[in-house]
């Protein structure tokens, strides 16, 4: 069955490591003709919440940028990736700030699969639990989330370090998978 799949990259490098391992998703994923959609967020306009709540007066943020679009996707995908390189064991600013931002319509994002991926310098898998929980935080404020899968590209500072790695092809079969 082919499903609606929505990227998340949040890597403010283009081609950086938490970047690349969404590129391995994204190619497996489509090569088993699922619909996918990447967005890039370094690219796109998202305003930080400012806890104003007109989303629950109104129905929708008071902020005029990306995120009404991406909220949209979100709630049309049937499986959500949510990719981030790990800053201090957390994630990072632009990833942050599209969780935040989903609060005028979080109730609206049910039913989904979701995938976490991570990329860091660390080699230590057990201190990016830190960084999943973050993403379970998320998910768990989905009505019916699932989690599906964790790819953890460990052992990558530099651009490119995390190729050859096993995370590349655990991306790639979760994508092939979903």
């Amino acid at each position: 069955m082919c499903k609606k799949v929505l990227v998340l990259s949040a890597s403010p490098r283009r081609g950086g490591n938490s970047d690349i391992l969404c590129a391995q998703f994204v190619r497996g994923a489509r090569d088993e003709e699922n619909e996918v959609e990447k967005i890039f967020l370094r690219d796109k306009k998202i305003n930080y919440c400012t806890a104003c709540y007109a989303c629950r007066d109104r129905g929708k943020c008071v902020h005029q940028d990306d995120m009404a679009e991406i909220l949209e996707m979100m709630i049309a995908a049937d499986v959500i990736v949510m990719a981030s390189p790990v800053y201090f064991y957390t994630l990072d600013a632009q990833m942050k700030t599209l969780i935040d931002r989903t609060v005028a319509r979080y109730t609206e994002i049910r039913n989904k699969e979701l995938y976490f991926i991570i990329a860091a310098a660390d080699t230590s898998i057990s201190m990016m639990q830190r960084t999943i929980e973050c993403f379970r935080g998320f998910a768990d404020c989905l009505d019916g989330a699932r989690e599906k899968g964790v790819i953890y590209g460990v052992g990558a500072w530099n651009i490119g370090d995390i190729e050859g790695t096993k995370a590349m092809q655990e991306a790639y079969e979760m994508g092939k998978n979903v």
